[in-house]
């Protein structure tokens, strides 16, 4: 009887086959993982590569100026080897020998100077001993020849002879210790001829110390001096744009560009690609109040905005001549961004230096060393502020840099206590193109019905100590019926939508806004376009930063209670509110919607028919920075050593009431 076929090898069969698909998906999935690894790297290498001055040591130093001086050179060796001075710099301990090619302008132009002294000095000198020894030579007749040859060494030199003028010590020392056969021991005048003479060398060994000190004292003298005229050209005096023409310095792509470019390296957690669209607005949103114009702006994508505003400015000009100020697109917020958690914080000064150094080298810079310069930061003044021993600590070091100082830094928040920076306004969901649309949400913020007497969006602060948040969020529990509370928790998306913000705004008269991880924040310039009257406990929020863009008088578009009181428990904010009179708080209203023009940025791609009417947050800065450009320029042309004749603590003072005497703001801005 025949046996059945064993069908284990077919089994057998299957399995191999299955395994082999396998095998080929696990193949295929390795070598696209490998393709992505390849790609990632390449980036990385292009990243280090736009970057390169990372692996170069470099600092911005003040070079000071050494003339060494021999003692066995000539006077004129002294003066003539000042065009070849070199400096070392030390850079993390290593030196190099940098050539200084500003000052060898200036040093060949006092090297002339002081040779024509040193020539006039040499003649008047010689002519002066050679009338006493020609008078002396008339009353020796009966002199021997020799004498008269030792004469012959004292004679006048002539023009040849005066550029090959010995001085050295050596030589003076060798004819001093020199004896003179020739010369009869009882002459006496002979003698005198011979100190004479020496005193003669003394003099020019004097002379040559204090050329040297001349061409150090003229050199530093001249090279804190602006190197051309700081004036710009003027135009006819019916220009519209005479004192506003703004120049924009077309730098490398590497420093605004290709950061939107690859836009998705910006963030981890934020699509940023989708937030800097649109010239940086973000995209669209749907009408509010019957009103368009309304965009997902991110708070950070101000140079974005800035840039392309500027792109827009009627008084943008390409002749550089003519420019009362500089403009520098580079977006130093969205450059930082992409380094801030990443595990190489070094990386975070690259481009900012690059761009200083390329600055440096332009013509436009020379004119005034940068300070008719300004720049736009999308980020608080602190992110900039890392000190260079702390290389791990929070941000980088713009804000610190020399080449900064001399600047007009424009950020969303500044330093109280720096001379350069100037706080702007944070962007708003709310970017209009035409005035029309302005004046339409200004009357719908006027008949709006308001249901709280205030609110607050938020979330505590609990990490803070001296933070007021959580006795705030009490105080408006407490006041169910008159405070609405959008807390601001883990997992909560509404905070996060410009719709429900702004709906918490319109329904309320007062909003508060007291100091969260900084002073400033974004809700206050949200919570004035929605027509509510802000609250601030902190003199930092507003009043010392915003100074172009905020009236003076405080009084009149805002309530200010001291956070202290808060916090303490000494001051309920229901209470306060309560009892200001309805008139007031209507004509403080009608002053907060007057400033909402002031306080938002334009559509950079609208065509603003009656363009003129409103100034937006734009147009103000510029104008604040021309006025700041300006000043500096007079106190410049008016020779005064130190531009600023304050502290740089008390810049905030200064700033908001133009003198730093004692005020009752001053505990808020002790620095600790």
């Amino acid at each position: 009887m025949r046996k059945p076929q064993r069908k284990r090898p077919m089994a057998m069969d299957k399995s191999s086959s299955k395994y082999r698909t396998y095998f080929w998906y696990v193949a295929m999935v390795s070598f696209l993982l490998w393709l992505v690894l390849l790609y990632l790297f390449n980036s990385s290498v292009k990243t280090v590569h736009n970057h390169e001055r990372l692996f170069r040591q470099e600092n911005v130093i003040d070079l000071p100026v050494h003339v060494s001086q021999q003692n066995h050179e000539s006077d004129q060796a002294v003066v003539s080897n000042v065009d070849n001075i070199t400096v070392p710099v030390t850079g993390n301990g290593s030196s190099q020998e940098v050539q200084i090619s500003e000052d060898a302008k200036v040093v060949s132009d006092l090297v002339e100077e002081l040779e024509k002294e040193d020539v006039e000095n040499v003649k008047k000198r010689g002519d002066t001993a050679w009338s006493r020894r020609s008078t002396r030579s008339r009353g020796r007749h009966r002199e021997s020849r020799r004498t008269r040859s030792s004469d012959k060494r004292m004679v006048r030199p002539n023009n040849d002879d005066e550029n090959n003028v010995d001085n050295s010590d050596e030589n003076h020392q060798s004819l001093d210790k020199e004896p003179n056969f020739f010369e009869p021991r009882n002459d006496v005048t002979s003698k005198k001829e011979r100190v004479d003479d020496n005193n003669v060398v003394e003099s020019k060994q004097n002379t040559s110390n204090n050329n040297i000190s001349k061409v150090n004292s003229r050199i530093s003298a001249k090279r804190n001096q602006p190197k051309v005229v700081v004036r710009p050209r003027v135009t006819r005096r019916n220009d519209p744009c005479r004192g506003k023409y703004v120049y924009m310095h077309d730098v490398p792509s590497l420093f605004n560009e290709e950061l939107l470019k690859n836009c998705w390296t910006l963030s981890r957690w934020t699509d940023m690609c989708e937030l800097t669209s649109n010239f940086g607005l973000g995209p669209r949103l749907p009408n509010m109040e019957g009103v368009s114009g309304w965009f997902a702006t991110n708070q950070f994508t101000l140079e974005v905005i800035f840039h392309n505003r500027m792109k827009q400015y009627k008084c943008l000009t390409k002749d550089s001549s003519l420019a009362s100020a500089v403009y520098v697109p580079y977006y130093p917020g969205l450059d930082l961004m992409r380094f801030l958690w990443g595990p190489f914080p070094s990386m975070r000064d690259a481009a900012a230096l690059d761009l200083m150094k390329w600055l440096r080298e332009r013509q436009e810079w020379k004119r005034m060393d940068g300070r008719d310069h300004f720049m736009v930061a999308g980020r608080t003044t602190w992110d900039f502020m890392r000190t260079p021993g702390n290389e791990s600590d929070w941000g980088n070091r713009l804000m610190i840099l020399p080449e900064i100082r001399n600047m007009t830094m424009l950020l969303i928040e500044s330093s109280p206590w720096n001379y350069h920076g100037f706080a702007v306004p944070y962007p708003t969901y709310f970017h209009p193109s035409t005035n029309a649309e302005i004046l339409q949400w200004q009357n719908r913020m006027r008949r709006i019905k308001r249901r709280y007497l205030f609110s607050f969006v938020g979330a505590p602060r609990p990490n803070l100590g001296d933070s007021i948040r959580s006795e705030i969020m009490d105080q408006c529990k407490a006041s169910r019926r008159k405070c609405k509370l959008l807390e601001c928790v883990s997992g909560s998306q509404k905070c996060y939508k410009p719709d429900q913000i702004m709906k918490f705004f319109l329904s309320s008269t007062f909003c508060l806004q007291p100091p969260g991880d900084s002073y400033t924040r974004r809700s206050t310039f949200d919570s004035i376009l929605a027509g509510c009257i802000p609250v601030f406990f902190h003199s930092g929020s507003a009043y010392a930063q915003y100074i172009w863009h905020l009236p003076k008088d405080i009084s009149k578009y805002s309530v200010f209670i001291p956070g202290k009181n808060v916090k303490e428990g000494k001051a309920s904010i229901e209470r306060v509110l309560s009892r200001i009179p309805k008139a007031k708080v209507v004509a403080m209203r009608e002053e907060v919607i007057k400033l909402i023009p002031r306080l938002m940025y334009f559509n950079p791609s609208g065509k603003r028919g009656d363009a003129g009417r409103f100034e937006d947050a734009f147009d103000v800065a510029v104008e604040g920075v021309l006025g700041r450009v300006e000043g500096l320029r007079k106190r410049i042309e008016e020779g005064n050593e130190e531009i600023f004749d304050f502290p740089e603590r008390f810049s905030w003072k200064y700033n908001v009431f133009g003198n730093v005497e004692k005020h009752e703001w001053d505990s808020y801005f002790v620095r600790r």
